[in-house]
């Protein structure tokens, strides 16, 4: 078969599982929509969990930041896995004890106030959104590459699929879509893992591949052929950092702290019998997870180098069609600047900011023209980053059903998290903002309609930012993890692990370490972005991890203010204490 039509059938055969599944456990009561009924086993909840957890920017994008940042990139590693140990093991038990299912619902009952639970939501709210539309933007990618379809087309297509089975299946329907949804996308992610490994290494196992020496007979390791490779071209080693030691552990802290703060993640501990499952299932979680973040290192190692391979020095008219079909979509540029008619892949920005295609004129040599080429490096060539797993097998000349597996595992990651995202907007739309403030006596019935009517207008959103991107996307990335650890990780930390602090002095917090982080990431990435250099940064700290001293601010604040305002009522104190005494965890399954 021709790939586009494996393509299709998986594609197509994945999507076809995911909505039998949707039909098959649709949600009839709020309990179900919000929670899966609390039934699920430990195990399928740790899968579902992975799935949730890892989203396109896992699946996708995580390999390609390795594969171009090297060392730098481990900040990524190091702060998304520590951030789920932190939330699995610090907050998640004594969040599920406690009986609230929703960041703000915890927020709003453990600081008795509802300015704390509307703040609370709408931070949950613009977090998720920010998440859900590069969810979305991701499948518009995927099916414009291997499906021929424009990405607004391809947009469209995941909001009918997700719509499908967050709408009408909520959490119940999600969950066990999930796990299929992470079959499909492990699989995807380990067959070419193992492949290019053999291919370039004779070592089937990519972890260790990732260290071994290369199979060409020259002795040396993938890791040592990289560095010498790219010192030759102009660049910093693989192995060797350019940031600083302090903004590395800033952004990794922020990273950590931030994705703990996450709310998509936190309600699935709440869709299993008792706290102890709980436990369970996060460890369960955290082994499913270790699968794909354990090969990315070796992914984004092997991909650089058969990019190197395959592209540099090349003549354009010789490029392999995997190069031409990522230029179609403007993911790969290329300008010719020396008028060899080869490309050149050199340290150094080849245009000014992403390429501007001319669709009106093509080069001597057939490629597209770029308006905005940049002198200040031989650089010649342009690659999206996100591109690099998905490109990857073609690269490597795998087989066309690898290739058709790796399109039908980047849908599944995006359409897995993106699905989980909607359903906390829904459910901070019509159980924390309705039932719980505007509307306290509708009926099980009537929130249940308005959660779907919320799930459908946020997928409605979703889409269309996924359309129509905002211009600063990017930047909004660095934006949601620092709004979530100067924001809702104190208060949550704060409120399960210090029964003295009031809702005064958690309000105070969370609004001075989110406008601190909002303006000083909104300067560098949005107003200024020109003075987003180290040499301008507080403290040599960039915009990725501020979050960390928003976050400080946070907790300066909070606590400064609860010491000279009233004292936690002492019932909110005795409920403290019981979330948090162990001897009650194995019994606490009616809480």
């Amino acid at each position: 078969m021709e790939l586009q039509t494996l393509t299709y059938l998986f594609v197509g055969l994945s999507f076809a599982l995911y909505i039998g599944i949707a039909i098959k456990s649709r949600a009839s009561t709020t309990k179900e929509f919000y929670i899966a009924g609390g039934g699920v086993h430990p195990v399928v909840n740790g899968m579902a969990t992975a799935a949730d957890w890892m989203s396109a920017a896992s699946f996708i994008s995580m390999a390609g930041i390795i594969a171009f940042s090297g060392y730098d990139a481990s900040v990524y590693l190091m702060g998304w896995t520590g951030g789920y140990v932190l939330l699995a093991l610090l907050l998640a038990p004594y969040l599920r004890k406690f009986g609230k299912f929703t960041v703000p619902d915890f927020i709003g009952d453990r600081y008795y106030s509802d300015a704390a639970r509307i703040v609370a939501a709408i931070c949950l709210i613009f977090i998720s959104f920010t998440y859900v539309a590069g969810q979305m933007r991701g499948v518009g990618i995927v099916f414009s590459r291997f499906l021929d379809v424009d990405i607004n087309t391809g947009v469209f297509s995941g909001m009918a699929i997700v719509f499908m089975y967050a709408v009408l299946g909520g959490m119940k329907g999600i969950t066990y879509t999930q796990v299929a949804q992470y079959c499909v996308l492990i699989f995807a992610y380990t067959v070419p893992a193992v492949f290019i490994s053999l291919l370039i290494t004779g070592n089937p196992v990519p972890q260790f591949g990732l260290g071994s020496e290369l199979a060409d007979g020259s002795g040396i390791s993938v890791l040592e052929k990289l560095d010498s490779t790219l010192v030759e071209l102009g660049f910093n080693a693989y192995t060797e950092g350019s940031k600083s030691t302090i903004d590395i552990f800033a952004i990794t802290f922020a990273l950590m702290v931030g994705t703990a703060g996450l709310p998509h993640v936190i309600v699935r501990f709440f869709t299993v019998p008792k706290v102890a499952d709980a436990r369970k299932s996060a460890g369960w979680a955290l082994v499913f997870i270790a699968l794909l973040y354990t090969v990315a290192p070796a992914v984004g190692a092997f991909a650089r180098i058969n990019f190197i391979n395959e592209v540099n020095e090349t003549k354009y008219t010789e490029t392999p069609d995997w190069f031409k079909n990522w230029e179609g979509l403007g993911l790969i540029g290329w300008q010719d600047k020396n008028g060899d008619g080869k490309i050149q892949y050199r340290a150094g920005a080849a245009f000014a900011g992403k390429p501007v295609f001319d669709d009106d004129k093509k080069g001597a040599s057939g490629e597209r023209i770029v308006t905005n080429t940049s002198t200040d490096s031989a650089n010649e060539v342009y690659v999206d980053r996100d591109i690099m797993v998905l490109a990857n097998p073609e690269i490597a000349g795998l087989p066309d059903w690898v290739i058709a597996l790796v399109a039908a595992g980047g849908l599944a990651a995006a359409l897995s998290t993106a699905a989980g995202l909607l359903l906390v907007i829904s459910t901070a739309v019509s159980h924390d903002l309705l039932k719980k403030k505007f509307m306290p006596h509708i009926s099980d019935k009537q929130e249940l309609m308005y959660a779907r009517i919320a799930a459908a207008a946020a997928v409605g959103v979703a889409g269309y930012a996924g359309i129509n991107p905002p211009g600063f996307v990017a930047a909004v990335v660095a934006f949601a993890f620092g709004l979530a650890a100067a924001s809702l990780f104190p208060a949550i930390l704060m409120g399960i692990f210090y029964k003295k602090m009031n809702k005064e002095g958690a309000i105070s917090g969370m609004l001075t370490g989110l406008i601190f982080t909002i303006g000083y990431i909104g300067y560098f990435k949005i107003i200024s972005p020109g003075d987003n250099v180290a040499a301008n940064w507080l403290f040599g700290i960039s915009p990725e991890g501020i979050g960390s001293i928003g976050m400080l601010i946070n907790f300066a604040v909070a606590f400064a203010v609860q010491r000279v305002t009233a004292p936690t009522p002492q019932h909110v104190q005795d409920l403290v204490d019981h979330i948090r005494v162990p001897s009650g965890a194995g019994s606490a399954s009616t809480h």
